[in-house]
This record gives C-alpha cells, sequence and structure tokens, in this order.
C-alpha cells in the first residue's frame, strides 16, 4: 500500500509539473477566426496579418500599419505572451492551441517583444 502511494503522489507532482508550464492568470481568449499555419491540429486560417507561434518560437517579424488588429496563433500546448519590451505598449496571453488579437501600436516602429512564461522567446512586431 505504502509503495501505491508513493507512486500516486510522483504522478501528481509530475502532473503539475506539466499543467504549471503555462503560466496562469491574465489568460485571455478570442472566438474570432485568427491565421494558422503550422500543423495540421492548428486552428482555422484567416486574414490579416498574424503571429504564430509554434515549437516555442515567434514566426519572422512581420509589419503592419499603425493601429491595425493582429492575430495570434499559439500553435503550442502551453499558454504563452505577446509582450512588449517597452512596458505597457501591448501585452496579449494566449493559451495553448488558441487564438488571440491585440492592437499595434500607433507609432511607427520596430517593436520587440517577448513571452513572459517562457524568457528564451523573442519576436518583432514592425508598424509602418
Amino acid at each position: 500500500m505504502k509503495k501505491i502511494g508513493m507512486f500516486l503522489a510522483a504522478m501528481s507532482l509530475i502532473g503539475a509539473l506539466v499543467a504549471g508550464c503555462g503560466g496562469s492568470g491574465g489568460s485571455s481568449k478570442s472566438s474570432d477566426t485568427a491565421a494558422a499555419s503550422a500543423s495540421e491540429s492548428s486552428p482555422a486560417a484567416a486574414t490579416g496579418p498574424t503571429i504564430t507561434i509554434a515549437n516555442m518560437a515567434y514566426g519572422q517579424p512581420i509589419t503592419v500599419p499603425p493601429g491595425s488588429e493582429v492575430n495570434i496563433v499559439n500553435n503550442d500546448s502551453v499558454e504563452h505572451s505577446v509582450t512588449s519590451d517597452t512596458s505597457g505598449v501591448f501585452s496579449q496571453d494566449v493559451d495553448g492551441n488558441e487564438k488571440g488579437k491585440l492592437t499595434a501600436p500607433s507609432q511607427p516602429g520596430e517593436y520587440a517583444f517577448h513571452c513572459k512564461y517562457h524568457p528564451n522567446m523573442h519576436g518583432t512586431l514592425i508598424v509602418k
């Protein structure tokens, strides 16, 4: 009986570690359509500029007009964010295998961003 209890405790710990990877709080989902690219299980495609997240990385930099709506597609199974390196410019959380949107800044420029849950993830939004 003692071994079964230890096994169940170990399995619970593993489950908690896997579930905790995406972080929590502030998650925002959108039922609007957004574009996807990578996998067959990814959300359906739509029009407009899109930041695609796959394999713990952002896609290539995208260029958008000032103030435009930008789709975000998260093809990973964990939560990510698209958070401007400059505090307060933009930040959008997107759950695993979900979609979201953000509004591009109104001032032209290059805006570096990162994932607040995975500090090794970096991207660039170009506004012209």
